[in-house]
Order: C-alpha cells, then sequence, then structure tokens
C-alpha cells in the first residue's frame, strides 16, 4: 500500500481510538439524572416506605447531598486523569505506541463495563464507584499523547490545522455517540449505558493492535517534513534521514536509525523540564487548562442544567446536550482552517475565546426562551468553546511538539502533548468541582464563573499572540520592500 493509505488507515483508527475513549467517558453526565430523579414523578412509593421523595433514588446517592457525591464522582475521573497525563506522556515516548494504546483501551473497557456492573451486583457504596473512576482516570491517560504522537508522526505541518481539526471531531462524535447510547438504557438499566461502551472501547483497541502502523518507516516510507526550510537551512543530516528510508528500504533495521527516530538512540526521550522549555508550551498549556475547565464544565453539568432550567425528561436533555458538541465539531475544524491560512494558532484561539464570553452570557439568559434558540445558542456555544481547545490539543501540541529547536527529535511529540494536555485536565477537574459547588447558588454564578475562565484562557496567550503578529508585520513590510 502507498504513503497515503497508510495515512489514511491511521486517522481513521486514531480517530476510531478517540471517539470510543470519549464516548465511555459521557454515560456518567447522563446516568446522573437517573441515579438521583423525581421520584413523586413517577407515582406513589410502591414499598410503602415513610420516605416517599426518594425511594426511587439509588442509593448512595438518594441523599441531599447528591450533588457533592456526583462532584465527587466526577473528581474522581477528572483528578486521576490529570496526575496521570503528566505521567503518561513519559511512557508513551518509551513504550511502543502500539501496544500502549491498545492497552490502555482494553482496561479502560473494562473499569467503564465495572461502573455499570455495579447496577447489576446492586452496589451502594461510594467507595466502589470512587475506585473504579480513579482507575478509570488512570488508564484512559493512555489514550490522547499516542494518538496525536501517531497523527504527528505521520502529517507535516501543512495542512495539519485543518486535518487536525477534522479529525479531533472525534471528541465530538463520542460525546455524541456516548449521549446515545447511554440515553438509550439510562431509564430501563443504567448499567447497560456503560456496559456497552465499555465493550466498544475494547473491542477498537483490539483492531489497534493488529492494524496500526507508529511510525511512516516501519512501511518504508518516507516521513514528513515538519518544518518548512530553505535548501540552505537543511541540516544535511536532516536531509539523509528523510531519503533513508527510500534508499534503504527492505532494512528495517537501518530505517530506524536513518530516521526522525534517530534521537531515540542518542539521548533518548526529552526530559519534563526539556518540554516545559520549548517556546510557547507553558503558554499554551495554561490557557488550556481555563479552556478545558469550560468545556468539562459543559461535558459534565450541561444536561443536569437543561433538566433544572428548561424542565426537560433525562433522556432529552441528554439529546439536546448533544448539540453542543455538534457545534464543536464546526468549531474544531474552522479553527484548524483558519489558523492554517493565517499561521496565527494563537490569535485564531483569543478570537474565538473573546467571542465565546458574550454569547455564554446570552444562552445563560435566552437560551430557554424556545426549542429553537436553544439549538443555535448551543452550536454556537459549543463551536466557539471547544474551537481552541480542538486546535491546542491537536494542531499546537503537533507543532510544539515538533518544534525547529528540537533539531528534528520526534521523541519530544508524546511528552509536550501529554503536558498540554495534563495541565488542561487540572481545569477539566476543576471546571465541574466548581460547578457542583457552586450551583446550589444559582445557575447566573456558573455561568459567570465560564466567562472569568474564558477571558483568564485569552489572556495567558496575549505574549505569543503579539509575537504572531508581529511575524505578518515583517512579511508585509518585507513584501512592501520588495
Amino acid at each position: 500500500p502507498s504513503s497515503h493509505s497508510y495515512r489514511g488507515l491511521t486517522l481513521v483508527l486514531t480517530f476510531l481510538s478517540y471517539t470510543s475513549y470519549h464516548l465511555s467517558r459521557k454515560p456518567i453526565s447522563i446516568v446522573k439524572s437517573q441515579l438521583h430523579p423525581n421520584c413523586s414523578a413517577l407515582g406513589p412509593n410502591p414499598h410503602n416506605d415513610s420516605n416517599s421523595t426518594t425511594w426511587c433514588s439509588w442509593a448512595p446517592f438518594d441523599g441531599d447531598n447528591y450533588k457533592e457525591l456526583f462532584g465527587a464522582l466526577d473528581n474522581a475521573f477528572l483528578v486521576a486523569y490529570a496526575i496521570g497525563m503528566f505521567i503518561s506522556g513519559i511512557f508513551g515516548e518509551r513504550l511502543p505506541l502500539r501496544y500502549y494504546l491498545s492497552g490502555g483501551m482494553v482496561l479502560s473497557g473494562l473499569f467503564t463495563g465495572l461502573f455499570g456492573l455495579g447496577y447489576f451486583w446492586d452496589i451502594h457504596v461510594l467507595w466502589y464507584f470512587i475506585v473504579v473512576q480513579v482507575c478509570n482516570g488512570l488508564v484512559q491517560t493512555t489514550g490522547w499523547p499516542a494518538v496525536v504522537a501517531c497523527v504527528g508522526n505521520w502529517f507535516g505541518k501543512g495542512k495539519r490545522g485543518l486535518i487536525m481539526g477534522i479529525w479531533n471531531s472525534h471528541t465530538s462524535v463520542g460525546n455524541i455517540l456516548g449521549s446515545l447510547i447511554a440515553g438509550a438504557w439510562v431509564s430501563s438499566a443504567w448499567g447497560l449505558s456503560f456496559v456497552v461502551p465499555g465493550i466498544i472501547i475494547t473491542t477498537v483497541g483490539i483492531i489497534c493492535f493488529f492494524f496500526l502502523v507508529e511510525y511512516p518507516e516501519d512501511v518504508d516510507c518516507s516521513p514528513p517534513l515538519h518544518h518548512v526550510m530553505t535548501t540552505s537551512e537543511k541540516d544535511p543530516e536532516a536531509v539523509t534521514s528523510n531519503e533513508g528510508p527510500l534508499s534503504l528500504s527492505g532494512q528495517s533495521s537501518v530505517d530506524h536509525s536513518n530516521s526522525p527516530k534517530e534521537p531515540a538512540e542518542e539521548p533518548e526521550a526529552i526530559s519534563f523540564l526539556g518540554a516545559l522549555r520549548i517556546p510557547g508550551v507553558v503558554e499554551f498549556s495554561l490557557c488550556l487548562l481555563f479552556a478545558k475547565l469550560v468545556s468539562y464544565t459543559f461535558l459534565y453539568w450541561l444536561p443536569l442544567y437543561i433538566v433544572n432550567v428548561a424542565h426537560f425528561g433525562a433522556k432529552e436533555a441528554g439529546d439536546l446536550s448533544t448539540l453542543f458538541d455538534v457545534g464543536g465539531i464546526l468549531g474544531g475544524i474552522f479553527a484548524g482552517l483558519i489558523s492554517d491560512y493565517t499561521g496565527g494558532r494563537a490569535t485564531t484561539c483569543c478570537v474565538m475565546l473573546v467571542a465565546a464570553a458574550p454569547m455564554l452570557f446570552l444562552y445563560n439568559h435566552v437560551g430557554q426562551n424556545g426549542i429553537g434558540t436553544s439549538i443555535a445558542m448551543l452550536i454556537i456555544c459549543g463551536a466557539l468553546v471547544n474551537g481552541p481547545y480542538a486546535l491546542i490539543t491537536t494542531a499546537v501540541s503537533a507543532d510544539l511538539g515538533t518544534h525547529e529547536s528540537l533539531k528534528g527529535n520526534a521523541k519530544a511529540l508524546s511528552t509536550v502533548t501529554a503536558i498540554i494536555d495534563g495541565t488542561g485536565s487540572v481545569g477539566a477537574a476543576l471546571g465541574p468541582l466548581l460547578a457542583g459547588l457552586i450551583s446550589p447558588t444559582g445557575w447566573n454564578n456558573v455561568f459567570y464563573m465560564l466567562i472569568a475562565a474564558d477571558v483568564l484562557a485569552c489572556l495567558l496567550l496575549a505574549r505569543v499572540v503579539v509575537k504572531e503578529a508581529r511575524g505578518w508585520c515583517g512579511v508585509m513590510a518585507r513584501q512592501r520592500g520588495y
């Protein structure tokens, strides 16, 4: 097969992989409303107990502190994920990506399924669900550094923003499918809302184990060009390494030493501090912290917000919440396309974040005025909130992981991706936690917190935006000079 076929296969397999990761994360937000439903709406208590208001709830979530317990479940996963992500990238650089990814997916399927089996085993102990969430959070960190590294190994910088913008729709597709699959069983047997996604991610993990190709050199394809350089700037050794697989096809042992994987033979993988020193890594990491805080608050709390404010049922709220992810798909593609065209990754993120703040305010105040308004606002907010998040976690991570300062060391990609996403995951853990603490004081305050996070995310990129603006001014000045 040609290089194009392998690239297509890599995109499809990594897309399916991360779709299944998100598909297995989403059920908890749908099932929450079933673990503590409005029992009075279901009629009289068939058990004739004195506790008539919570007879249909699932203990231990039948008390008045159920929101705090849901927050504890979310944070058990998200804190474990944030901590695990910083370690995961380091492992990802040193282990075969295919084994690392497929092993993580099988374990993710196991722990997702175990949460659902709590229903069939009639488990009512909070610690069981907390421990399963912590274990799932840790093993799910295998996914992101591995899939971004695989895609980064196969695609150069040219159209990376657009390709990764389209490819990154796996996050939203996974959320949508997860919502629909969980919604199918949420009212009848909520355990299946977890067991079925667990089976799906395990199956996809096994497929990846047999068919994923990590590096172009593994199948005698030439690696992509990560930097656009003039001939005089090119390192003669880099030219040799790019031609190596073509002139030495069939000699896999020589292929590996004559490729951008060459630094694996020298300084091994990049250190954590070394990755932090790459220009832009710290700024984009901190920006993602606040962008992901907003995105994950919506991911975990939007169905419950719709139930409380618009008074829809659990399934209708779950279905309606998928429109936020539909907007996320459009936002990711749009952000990638614009940033490729302008060359301004940070500026694209900043403009979308600035636009997101007033849209969040409007959604909270007029978003529930009618089903049409609600649909439109959810799509717009999804696009503006998830666009920068998608761009930073994909194209920006791949750009920084193959930065020219690394002099061709492709072993930095997984570590850089993990640092950026790990910092973002701290925000992902903080968002739902803060929403759980603030929501009793009113949903308005939750939205003010989200708007403040958006503004902070924008401010943290100011230095990189100024640098990009100076670059554009320099280009324009040179053009006028000619």
